[in-house]
């Protein structure tokens, strides 16, 4: 198996998105921060309500997905098509937006800890136009891997882990399955050691730590770091006792990427449809 190393550190970055809302955002900080197929990951980490309390009122997005995933607190997700859910610790929102999604991500609390996590993946320029998908993911329903000093929740995607099988539990609505192949996973050490994990070599793969500190490769990275890896088959994560790491790989699309706030497509005539769309009331026909 080749051994993926450290090829680029990024630092989140603190801003502000939604109705003031504060963020730490590694990939998608700057354009040249993605990691094709993913766009953007924002983290969301606060126990003061002036810094979520204002949420996500409704807003548009085209042309990608977004897989909100929650640690602490409680946030509702409302749509046009009609949908509702509320997140809780341990649960999973991935909403393919393809043509067009309307909708709000508002905490249902006025105090206390609210954390999680958002990504943006990509979709293929057939898939952008897609009928949008909608679905709440309990965490009853996402398989925990536990071993010694160490638990794996296992959100989606092709992993291999160590003395055990190869998992290729992709969460989908009947059946659906992804083109860019996402992988996923929130890994937790409950001790200082080495977990060797298997990848699909031809995946793109970042980690995120998003506590204590990690090693890869003998690169170091601390909380607040993205850390992008070179091509292989497998990936060792060094963690410290208390650390906490999200793991995600994806199949590259290779194509044109052009954003606009919530819209990404692949040319600018193409966002400025999107505008149009939202601007007539026709984004989500």
């Amino acid at each position: 198996m080749t051994q993926r190393t450290v090829t680029r550190r990024i630092t989140a970055r603190e801003t502000r998105d939604g109705a003031g809302v504060s963020l730490k955002r590694s990939l998608g900080s700057s354009p040249g921060d993605r990691l094709d197929p993913f766009l953007m990951l924002d983290e969301f980490y606060s126990d003061r309500a002036e810094d979520y309390i204002a949420g996500f009122p409704a807003h548009p997005h085209r042309g990608f997905e977004t897989v909100t995933y929650m640690l602490a607190g409680n946030m509702q997700h409302r749509d046009h098509m009609g949908n509702e859910g509320n997140l809780g610790p341990g649960d999973v929102q991935w909403m393919t937006a393809g043509r067009g999604v309307i909708h709000s991500e508002m905490p249902q609390q006025r105090e206390g800890l609210l954390r999680g996590f958002q990504l943006w993946v990509n979709l293929p320029a057939d898939e952008k136009m897609r009928p949008a998908v909608y679905q709440d993911i309990n965490s009853a329903r996402i398989p925990v891997y536990r071993g010694e000093g160490f638990s794996l929740h296992h959100i989606a995607g092709e992993l291999a882990l160590p003395s055990g099988p190869s998992l290729g539990y992709v969460n989908g609505v009947d059946g659906q399955q992804y083109s860019t192949q996402p992988v996923y996973a929130d890994i937790r050490f409950t001790s200082t050691q080495a977990l060797k994990l298997g990848l699909p070599a031809s995946h793109n793969a970042a980690v995120y730590c998003y506590d204590g500190s990690l090693e890869i490769g003998g690169e170091r990275i601390s909380a607040g770091t993205a850390a992008l890896l070179s091509p292989g088959d497998s990936v060792i994560l060094d963690g410290e006792r208390g650390s906490g790491a999200l793991l995600i790989a994806g199949k590259p699309i290779g194509e044109p990427v052009v954003q606009y706030g919530p819209f990404v497509m692949n040319s600018n005539a193409e966002i400025e449809q999107a505008l149009r769309d939202y601007r007539d009331g026709t984004l989500t026909d």
